[in-house]
């Protein structure tokens, strides 16, 4: 009997953008992740080193307030102003 595999959490699917080797390939998986939900009409985002840390801050803006509620609900993310807000600890 095959083994099946459970969904990505917003969890899994949060940890595997810490992978992403710099910002071009974070915005490629953060709209393959937010284009479940609806089309990306905004997304910018801004990296930060702090001590031990570096940081991307996504801010993401899509067709509808009820898409976004989904995208925020399934990644446990909340709203920066008008935007989604997904804050990414990149490994090192």
């Amino acid at each position: 009997m095959p083994l099946r595999t459970a969904a990505p959490t917003g969890v899994d699917r949060l940890k595997a953008l810490a992978h992403c080797a710099d910002a071009a390939s974070l915005r490629s998986a953060m709209r393959e992740i937010c284009a479940e939900f609806g089309k990306v009409t905004h997304l910018d985002i801004r990296t930060m080193i702090e001590p031990g840390k570096r940081l991307a801050l996504c801010f993401v803006r899509l067709e509808s307030e009820a898409q976004e509620q989904q995208l925020m609900s399934s990644l446990g993310v909340s709203r920066f102003g008008n935007d989604v807000l997904v804050v990414v600890d990149f490994l090192h």
